[in-house]
């Protein structure tokens, strides 16, 4: 059983409902029909009768709850949670209703925080900012978080590295800034992240173009103040860095540029120092060793939000929603 198929397992085992607001687009409705055939989750689709008709010709959604964002029984319990949540940004009744109309991402995060939904899935049309920005509005990080992040679980054929091949990655989607401290929130976070998804005992090797001191910079001196961060705040987490790519996966090379560290050699959650590395290395592991790239996934959320890539198949919304699913029902533990 591959990666996917586990979490789908683990999905269907509690189902969470969770809101796909993009009823514009065809694929919702295409990943619908088949999360509601496999049992993965309760699901909603928020949007006009009219967007839905015309959208899901051909798909049969009959399970699916329909919420029209203009005339819900539930709008205005929304609406004054909305109010009540940006009340020191001085939104009114009638700019929260406005907003909720015009963007259905933030109608689909007010049903959550109301407890009528435990997770939402978007950016099949729209862009990342405009998945997160009402995410972080209205849901909030978790205490103590300073920011979300971005990750994806890497499942490579025919690899002896990582977790039999299975690897998070982060940050690979979100932070353009990256400093010291929130690469450490990032590597606590994404620690949380690989046993969430996999079971398995995470070994984060914080990456950088040094082992150890090998070089000196300020990029290498960010990534060793990160190591320290993050072994002060996480000390049950089995952390190390600075690591050369080789150096946190390779066995011999571990112990040849970092004698005695546990995770190198032996590292399955790479932080890489820079949303570049991050976002440029997924895609090469993607490509060039034909790995199964599952995300973008967002930690660091109150609630379970996930953003898609412009660019997807309704299978990756199928993959997406059933990862948020798992989130929501550890969220709710």
């Amino acid at each position: 059983m591959n990666f996917l198929d586990k979490i789908k397992a683990r999905a269907k085992a509690d189902k969470k409902t969770i809101v796909l607001p993009e009823s514009m687009d065809k694929r919702t409705f295409a990943a619908a029909e088949q999360i509601l055939k496999e049992g993965i989750a309760n699901i909603v689709i928020i949007g006009t009768p009219e967007e839905i008709a015309e959208n899901s010709k051909g798909y049969d959604i009959s399970g699916a709850v329909t919420v029209d964002p203009f005339n819900d029984p539930n709008k205005q319990k929304y609406i004054d949670k909305f109010v009540e949540l940006r009340a020191k940004k001085g939104v009114t009744p009638e700019q929260a209703k406005e907003q909720m109309e015009k963007d259905y991402m933030y109608y689909a995060c007010l049903m959550c925080k109301c407890g009528d939904a435990d997770g939402a899935v978007s950016g099949a049309c729209h862009s990342t900012g405009n998945t997160i920005r009402p995410a972080l509005q209205l849901l909030k990080t978790k205490p103590g978080i300073s920011s979300v992040s971005g990750f994806f679980v890497m499942e490579v054929p025919n690899c002896d590295c990582g977790d039999n091949g299975v690897f998070v990655f982060a940050d690979c989607a979100v932070n353009t800034d990256l400093d010291s401290a929130k690469l450490a929130e990032i590597a606590g976070l994404s620690a949380e992240s690989f046993k969430t998804f996999t079971g398995g005992e995470p070994k984060v090797a914080m990456l950088s173009y040094s082992t150890m001191g090998s070089a000196k910079h300020d990029d290498v001196t960010k990534v060793a103040e990160a190591v320290k961060i993050a072994k002060e705040k996480f000390p049950d987490i089995e952390l190390d860095g600075e690591l050369q790519l080789d150096a946190a996966l390779v066995p011999s090379v571990g112990e040849l540029k970092a004698p005695g560290s546990k995770v190198a050699g032996h590292a399955n959650t790479l932080v890489f120092p820079s949303l570049e590395a991050g976002n440029i290395g997924y895609k090469l592991v993607q490509r060039l060793a034909k790995a199964e790239a599952y995300g973008p996934v967002l930690q660091g959320l109150s609630m379970p939000v996930n953003d898609l890539s412009r660019g997807c198949f309704a299978e990756d919304i199928v993959g997406v929603v059933a990862m948020t699913a798992v989130q929501a029902q550890l969220a709710g533990n």
